[in-house]
């Protein structure tokens, strides 16, 4: 009988190392071949680096689609593929491999550079350009998540899909603010009310200030295509603040104080000069009324004298020969001309 090694024979040998193979095969990619999906996570499994997809669908063929430009539609096709939801157990083979994200809402500073951590004042302070050429610093944040309707595109299709949102978004918001101007219906309502004092409201960080809402409205409806290009949701974009420089603040709060002053100015005057026309509209109101109680009695002797007139002139006569005698009851004295 052949002896290996350890005094061991060579076929006892054998049956060990082979035995131990199976063993930790068996161990590896069977009991620790089951799996399971966290409930806030969604998984794609590949067999030898491809994921299974559905047959002929991409995004192309999603709603989501409609948010791309007919020229992006080329760049951003997606296939789909098999979306394994929480659960489990779930069983893969060794040439498989399970892809697992997570697709809970994050919310982040939208400073946040993820491939320069430090840029953007450690990520705190994002710095834009207005149209008035300041330097002003903005803060705020932005909630996403990973879209379960483009997962290919967020594990396979971009290496760093949160740098790319990020690097869109800040772009698209530094354009936004260079070229912001107020609304047509807020700067008419301005003109009207301090004519020419309103130029002095040119300053783009107040008008920035007033429209935020605006802003973020504006930004949402940009990034709706996060979707079908990265993979992932834009829930919200929340910017809170807009600084100036530290140079600027002082000229910009004196500004807003006139402003402010004008306003007030204003706004008195156009109250005095309604109650003063509220006044004028019930003075007249008052001698109308007593106009027409003057005339109403006039009205109504006319009425009657051409009623006495048309009974003929007898009656006429009846009638001033009475109105004589009540004039002649009521009055102290009586002077008749006599004729000589």
């Amino acid at each position: 009988m052949e002896m290996g090694m350890f005094g061991i024979p060579s076929s006892t040998l054998f049956q060990g190392v082979l035995f131990g193979f199976f063993a930790w095969f068996a161990l590896r990619y069977v009991i620790f071949g089951f799996y399971t999906v966290d409930q806030n996570e969604r998984a794609v499994k590949t067999s030898f680096g491809r994921a299974h997809r559905l047959e002929d669908t991409t995004t192309l063929t999603l709603p989501i689609a409609e948010t791309l430009r007919e020229d992006e539609k080329k760049r951003y096709v997606y296939p789909q593929v098999r979306v394994i939801g929480s659960g489990g157990p779930y069983f893969r083979w060794p040439w498989q491999k399970v892809h697992k994200v997570s697709i809970a809402t994050r919310t982040v500073n939208m400073a946040w550079d993820p491939e320069s951590p430090e840029a953007n004042h450690n990520g705190t302070l994002l710095e834009a350009v207005t149209k008035d050429q300041l330097n002003t610093g903005l803060t705020g944040d932005l909630r996403y998540r990973v879209s379960e309707q483009n997962l290919y595109a967020y594990i396979f299709g971009i290496k760093n899909p949160i740098a790319h949102v990020m690097g869109y978004f800040v772009s698209v918001l530094r354009q936004r603010i260079a070229n912001f101007e107020a609304p047509q219906k807020a700067q008419a309502a301005a003109s009207n009310v301090l004519g020419e004092a309103a130029s002095v409201q040119g300053v783009s960080i107040n008008d920035l200030r007033k429209n935020l809402r605006d802003i973020n409205d504006h930004m949402d409806q940009e990034c709706r295509s996060y979707e079908a290009r990265y993979g992932m949701v834009l829930d919200a974009s929340l910017i809170t603040g807009i600084d100036p420089p530290p140079e600027v603040e002082s000229a910009l709060a004196a500004i807003n104080t006139a402003h402010n002053q004008v306003s007030s100015d204003i706004s008195l005057a156009q109250a005095s000069a309604d109650q003063k026309i509220v006044q004028s509209q019930r003075a007249v109101e008052i001698e109308t009324l007593r106009a027409q109680a003057e005339v109403q009695p006039l009205m109504a002797m006319a009425g009657q004298l051409g009623i006495l007139k048309a009974m003929g002139s007898e009656a006429l006569r009846s009638y001033r020969r009475y109105v004589r005698l009540d004039l002649y009851a009521k009055a102290a004295a009586a002077i008749q001309e006599v004729r000589k």
